[in-house]
């Protein structure tokens, strides 16, 4: 019985062992095959694929930026003309462009970093692209259907009244731009208000192609054969051109004075900052107490050379104090309490709010006809600022301004690049 046994196991691994093994080359190959199909989906030819899907979703999405702010246009054209109340179809187009464009803006942000897996791009893009597609259609059909309505209701004349009631509203609200820019450059160096310093010729220049305009569109009114819906559409055009250099100056000077202001605040705050920190230094044992001192001594060499160009320069000293805050807070991280964070937040908040704002303005002045990344940028920006002027939490306030004021200094930088490159 004991010799059958062992004849039987014998037998049994004789058969046994080439099976086992051709699993195990089997197993071998299926793994092999997975990890080159996998290879295969994040290899350079998956990541160009990927790549050109996300260039193509960027060419829709700006196609639709643009598109949504050329509805505005519209709007506004039509406003007039319809007892003060646009058409429900052009408000419906503008809110659903507006929505498919905000949602496509965040999604942008997060499939078009690298560590996202080739296939998501790919088919995040598609969808992406569809819902453009589709805005940019309903916003075709709803232009179409107030041309339609306006040829029908609205005489040429009646068109051109609306357009001259816009402009001399326009011309008002603007009024004598250089006497902002004077004032600018009584209370600050130009590097404060740089991209501002054309924007008084800018609203000149506009007010004067909208008035040639409007005088064109007044003579094609009176002609049965001419139409004047074009020379409007471009009068209008330039009156938002006109609004908006306006805007930009008004919102500089503002916050140029603001700094002005707020300045001795934000030095005697990262004075306090920097008290603190060395309070806290004293407890630290030898191993990170010298980190701190360092980055202590980093932010002292800071505040200084913001204090030396705070009068002429208050804007830049104001963010200065924002940036050595951030790194202040960095290497103080780990050794606060909550409750000293909480304190913290709420001394820094202020500062950090007015260098988000700061930056973002100075972003939207140069983010105009721009590259996709340049406005998601700018998107992200606007969002994080909200988030932090709505957010009763300092910490996530603080941490949002800083979000803001970052994305909103890259916007700047490759909205800059895009037109030194061209």
């Amino acid at each position: 019985m004991f010799e059958l046994s062992e004849i039987d196991t014998a037998a049994l691994l004789d058969w046994a062992a080439p099976a086992l093994i051709g699993v195990g080359i089997a197993a071998v190959v299926i793994i092999a095959v997975v990890l080159i199909v996998r290879q295969s989906m994040r290899g350079r030819r998956a990541q160009a694929k990927a790549a050109e899907a996300i260039a193509a979703l960027g060419a829709h999405l700006v196609e639709l930026d643009d598109a949504t702010e050329d509805l505005q246009h519209e709007v506004d054209m039509s406003h007039a003309l319809y007892d003060g109340r646009p058409p429900a179809s052009l408000r419906r187009a503008r809110l659903t462009a507006q929505h498919t464009r905000d949602d496509a803006f965040a999604a942008y942000s997060e499939i078009a970093a690298d560590d996202v897996h080739p296939r998501i791009r790919r088919r995040e893009s598609r969808r992406l692209i569809t819902g453009i597609d589709e805005a940019i259609a309903i916003i075709r059909r709803a232009r179409d259907d107030n041309e339609t309505w306006i040829a029908e209701h609205a005489p040429a004349s009646e068109q051109v009244a609306a357009m001259r009631r816009r402009f001399d509203d326009v011309v008002t609200q603007v009024g004598d731009p250089t006497a902002l820019r004077t004032e600018l450059a009584r209370i600050a160096d130009e590097s404060e208000w740089e991209d501002a310093a054309h924007a008084d010729d800018e609203v000149r220049t506009a007010i004067d192609e909208a008035r040639a305009l409007l005088a064109e569109a007044e003579q094609q009114a009176s002609d049965p054969a001419a139409k004047p819906r074009a020379s409007l559409r471009a009068c209008a055009h330039a009156l938002t051109r006109a609004e908006q250099a306006s805007r930009l100056l008004e919102e500089t000077h503002r916050l140029v004075r603001h700094a002005h202001a707020a300045v001795d605040d934000e030095r005697m705050a990262a004075e306090s900052a920097i008290r603190a920190a060395i309070g806290t230094q004293k407890t630290l044992d030898a191993e990170r107490a010298p980190r701190l001192a360092e980055a202590i001594r980093v932010a002292g060499v800071a505040l200084e050379q913001a204090t030396r160009i705070a009068e002429r320069r208050p804007v830049t000293a104001n963010e200065r104090i924002a940036r050595l805050r951030d790194r202040l807070d960095e290497a103080l991280a780990e050794m606060r309490t909550q409750q000293q964070r909480l304190r913290g937040a709420r001394s820094a908040l202020p500062g950090s709010l007015n260098a988000a704002r700061s930056a973002l303005a100075r972003a939207e002045a140069v983010v105009l006809d721009a590259e996709v990344d340049a406005r998601v940028r700018l998107d992200s920006a606007r969002r994080e600022l909200a988030f932090a002027r709505q957010s009763h939490d300092p910490i996530e306030a603080l941490d949002a301004s800083r979000r803001a004021r970052r994305d909103a200094e890259e916007a700047a930088v490759l909205a800059r690049f895009r037109k030194r490159r061209h």
